[in-house]
């Protein structure tokens, strides 16, 4: 009862009361499901895009979706364990503190290019930091202005920092004794291009995304090192989704994810947004190696 009243609160603050009224039909909170994701790039891209799969979801599920943006990447973890959220876009890391606090969530769905995924390192051209041959050579950072992107980020910061400790590399080595945290992977990018921090670490596929956009002067920054592979970004959903809309919902919001195909030109769109040809079915055991790196620097206790 008490998820149920703060449900309604978290709709009717943050999404708006006119937001749930659909002609002259008043939506309940029940009757909505709510969908959100790690604010992993900017605003506007995720507003477009979120938005764009709302309507998709609407129409093959046949009930109302709606997008909620939340500033932080804690706050969707928060949002998601509250009730409030019913699906959400998370990173390895985010999805795995989401999972542990939401007993009964479960990871239904990933993209393609998340089962082997990277992350890149980047610098400033006029750093002088070379591009590196091997894991080991990322000791050339040692007293760099370093930033990773989210503080809670899989691709941005868990990944890097752990790629970076195995080299020998504690946070307290770059200059001032302790790197920078930019918010977000486009942010990163911003940073380096522009001298603020020398290096920094960020999700591959935003950076090639920056790449295709035209947003990275290749003048002013480059790839470094790119590290191994990894799982990472995930749909989480909710474990009582059958329970409010019905029997096999979650299998039904699972195969409409996967349904998902390069000949319809909205899905395709929305594909290319997430910069993936596809979504896969995905498990919560592929993500037990986050889990035991995030325990390993703290950041799952």
């Amino acid at each position: 009862m008490i998820n149920k009243i703060s449900r309604r609160f978290f709709l009717s603050s943050l999404l708006l009361i006119p937001s749930l009224i659909i002609g002259t039909e008043v939506i309940t909170s029940e009757d909505v499901l709510v969908i959100g994701a790690i604010p992993d790039q900017n605003p506007e891209h995720l507003n477009r895009l979120y938005k764009m799969l709302s309507n998709e979801l609407e129409k093959s599920l046949n009930i109302r979706v709606k997008y909620l943006p939340v500033t932080s990447y804690p706050a969707a973890v928060s949002a998601f364990r509250t009730g409030n959220l019913d699906l959400v876009w998370f990173g390895g890391l985010t999805g795995v503190q989401a999972r542990i606090q939401t007993p009964g969530s479960k990871v239904i769905a990933q993209r393609d290019i998340d089962i082997r995924f990277r992350s890149v390192f980047i610098a400033n051209t006029k750093s002088k930091i070379p591009v590196l041959q091997n894991q080991n050579d990322l000791k050339k950072l040692k007293g760099k202005r370093f930033t990773f992107g989210s503080e809670s980020s899989t691709s941005g910061r868990l990944m890097p920092q752990y790629f970076l400790q195995e080299a020998g590399i504690k946070t307290t080595d770059f200059k001032g004794a302790r790197p920078g945290f930019s918010g977000s992977h486009d942010a990163t990018i911003a940073l380096v291009q522009s001298g603020s921090y020398e290096a920094g670490a960020l999700n591959k596929q935003v950076w090639q995304s920056n790449i295709k956009r035209g947003r990275v002067n290749k003048i002013k920054v480059k790839v470094i090192w790119e590290t191994p592979t990894y799982a990472d970004y995930h749909w989480l959903a909710q474990g009582s989704l059958d329970q409010r809309f019905g029997s096999g919902f979650t299998k039904r919001l699972q195969e409409t994810l996967l349904g998902m195909n390069q000949y319809s030109k909205n899905q395709k769109q929305i594909l290319e947004m997430f910069g993936a040809k596809r979504f896969i079915s995905a498990n919560n055991n592929q993500y037990t190696n986050i889990e035991r790196i995030g325990r390993q620097l703290g950041k799952i206790r």
